[in-house]
């Protein structure tokens, strides 16, 4: 069973931040990634960077089929977000990753841990995963992927502990 369901948002800033998501592997047995959050990917194209790094990595494991969502999640959420807590919710995963505020708060409302891009790269540099957080922040910065000055002096802290 996977221990994490993962949004559209952290695999496009993890893609961004490494390149790659293999090092995922080292630090989950298995990632759900709901039909609908692969379908948001597929919009960047086929053969886009995110997509071939789902593909090439063990660790990811693809919805075949899309979840019924409630009525409330759906009027709140994109399909992404709501897809990645309703999987969570019925197949008893504790963990998801989302990166956007609305999400991460309906997900809370749910019981469900929660973590981020910045909180697996947190994990991965702890890991010695990474080379660099701070490589990751200017990679993710150089795609367009901002993340709060805060943010990054938050997660800087962590390490330095």
């Amino acid at each position: 069973m996977p221990d994490l369901v993962i949004n559209t948002g952290p695999v496009i800033s993890l893609t961004a931040a490494v390149g790659s998501l293999e090092f995922l592997q080292a630090l989950y047995h298995q990632i759900l990634v709901p039909r609908e959050v692969f379908i948001e990917l597929q919009a960047g194209g086929l053969d886009c960077s995110e997509i071939r790094a789902i593909r090439s990595s063990k660790v990811f494991v693809i919805a075949e089929e899309p979840v019924e969502l409630p009525v409330l999640l759906n009027s709140q959420l994109d399909k992404g977000e709501a897809s990645v807590i309703q999987n969570a919710v019925i197949l008893g995963i504790p963990v998801v990753a989302i990166d956007e505020k609305m999400g991460r708060r309906i997900a809370r409302l749910h019981q469900l841990s929660i973590t981020g891009s910045v909180g697996i790269l947190v994990k991965a540099a702890q890991a010695g995963l990474i080379p660099s957080l701070e490589t990751c922040f200017e990679r993710m910065h150089a795609h367009g992927i901002w993340i709060s000055r805060d943010l990054q002096e938050h997660a800087f802290r962590i390490l330095e502990k």
